[in-house]
């Protein structure tokens, strides 16, 4: 699906799986959007402090994962989908050199035109990311 096309609520169906996205995790990604998120904490950007809290490098932070979730999510539905809600729970880190590959599944429908996501994102270490999110789409009637 391109950026620009629109999914429409009437057009989805429970089950229905989203195409995966692969995310290169280099270590100038996990930085940057640390400090650009204002996340200071030093296992995000400094290696050394990072192996001296018990870590074996850097690693990603929650608010850049939310956002990663986030982009999936509305890749897939177009730009008309309003976010309604994010519920993600952490697993294994997100180090760099490793890949996330992100996969959802449709697994509910509601009558105000939500739709609920199952997401899971997973690297090499096993679940890095999973939770739900919920989209509001637009109907044909829109």
């Amino acid at each position: 699906m391109s950026d620009h096309e629109v999914k429409h609520y009437d057009d989805v169906a429970v089950g229905e799986e989203l195409p995966e996205l692969s995310i290169p995790l280099t270590r100038t990604m996990i930085v940057a959007t640390a400090l650009a998120s204002r996340d200071y904490q030093d296992v995000h950007h400094d290696p050394s402090l990072a192996v001296e809290r018990g870590s074996k490098d850097v690693f990603m932070n929650i608010l850049t994962t939310n956002g990663l979730v986030d982009r999936y999510v509305t890749g897939w539905a177009g730009p008309a989908a309003v976010v309604k809600a994010i519920r993600i729970r952490l697993g294994a880190p997100n180090y760099p050199g490793d890949t996330m590959v992100l996969t959802g599944t449709v697994s509910a429908k509601h009558d105000d035109r939500r739709v609920e996501i199952s997401v899971r994102g997973v690297n090499a270490l096993g679940p890095h990311v999973t939770g739900t999110v919920v989209v509001q789409l637009q109907g044909r009637d829109s």
